[in-house]
């Protein structure tokens, strides 16, 4: 029996993404306090992640993404198994259909701590039947959460008013990344190189981008989209479309963003709907001004006209002219950088993010009579 309390940490896939990046940032605060497990499915670079911080791996066969009834009872066997196996005395688990199958897996296996970590709420993003089915999920898992991390103000404020998570049960600890080691932003280029990170898919708004790039002056600014998905044939066709091929590269999925971020001179990122995007706080610590749409935990991130600027989501002729505004002024850039390197060291970086789940986990270890680990 290890010493220290077992926690297990589920995702539902193991791809790049913002739950991901999260799980990998916190784990080697974990791992010197508890004994971890990470579960996820798929390929993808969190199981190097968790190697790397020695943490155990367990790669999973049913947890999907896509609700899928069969495959949904498979998963939900294949936790119960897991659970009875590793014996955790904390679950944490990210992302919606993670959140799901584990926190029903752990209520059923008597797992005394229930964490769920909201990167953004399934239902906020549409209307759909399948949102309003994941709202009517998440009311139903409300009592078997022992604790809701949101990750934003907005995201707790979304929670609260659908009803799926309790106020006195919910806690923001905003995201995080290493703003120590970032590599800052050159802004040495003649041309401004506006850089863009994400996966090609809703809610993702590429297109609105190409056509916000497409407005602004021919020749006075290149770009790159970082990030793959299912929509790249058609982001392609619409770069073709405008005639941008020669200004605009799909790079594709890369291991090197703080090298690209360092060349770039301006980060942009329309979306439709968002959680916390660790991308902006990257591109903030980079020493970039940033642009994006203001949804979600965005204007939480950028303060606008100071460290970048918040646009309408979906409104091409804003971005457009909130970007032309950068790319036609480096001493604007330069100021705008500083000023959103600042506010991550002050607000988003990595050390005061591990301590606030360190702090929570004991606390609620605490409140059952478990030991946790000392510092």
């Amino acid at each position: 029996m290890s010493p220290s309390p077992r926690v297990l940490v589920l995702v539902t896939l193991a791809e790049i993404g913002g739950a991901q990046e999260y799980v990998a940032a916190l784990l080697p605060a974990l791992v010197e306090h508890f004994d971890v497990t990470v579960a996820a499915w798929g390929p993808g670079p969190l199981r190097a992640a968790t190697e790397r911080a020695g943490a155990h791996y367990v790669p999973l066969r049913h947890v999907r993404r896509a609700i899928r009834p069969g495959h949904d009872l498979l998963g939900l066997v294949e936790l119960i198994r897991l659970f009875r196996k590793e014996r955790p005395q904390i679950l944490h688990a990210n992302s919606s259909k993670a959140g799901l199958l584990g926190r029903l897996a752990a209520a059923i296996m008597h797992v005394p701590i229930r964490i769920f970590t909201v990167h953004g709420w399934a239902y906020a993003a549409s209307s759909s039947a399948s949102a309003r089915l994941f709202r009517l999920l998440e009311r139903l898992m409300r009592p078997l959460t022992t604790t809701t991390i949101c990750v934003s103000e907005n995201g707790r404020e979304v929670g609260l008013r659908a009803r799926t998570c309790r106020a006195d049960r919910t806690v923001v600890i905003r995201n995080a990344v290493d703003v120590s080691a970032a590599r800052r932003a050159r802004h040495e280029a003649e041309i401004p190189l506006i850089v863009s990170v994400g996966r090609l898919k809703p809610p993702k708004d590429f297109p609105t981008l190409v056509r916000a790039l497409a407005a602004l002056e021919p020749g006075s600014f290149r770009s790159l989209i970082i990030g793959d998905g299912p929509r790249r044939a058609e982001l392609l066709s619409e770069i073709k479309r405008h005639g941008l091929e020669q200004t605009v590269e799909l790079v594709g999925e890369r291991d090197d963003i703080a090298e690209l971020l360092s060349t770039a001179d301006i980060f942009v990122l329309s979306s439709a709907s968002e959680g916390m995007p660790i991308s902006i706080i990257e591109a903030m610590a980079a020493e970039l001004p940033v642009v994006a749409t203001a949804v979600g935990g965005i204007p939480e991130l950028i303060v606008d006209g100071e460290t970048g600027f918040l646009v309408p989501a979906r409104d091409s002729s804003a971005l457009a002219h909130a970007l032309g505004c950068l790319v036609a002024d480096p001493a604007l850039r330069r100021r705008q950088g500083k000023a959103a390197r600042a506010r991550a060291e002050r607000e988003f970086d990595l050390p005061a993010f591990r301590r606030a789940h360190i702090a929570l986990y004991s606390s609620l270890l605490s409140a059952r009579g478990i030991a946790p680990s000392p510092p």
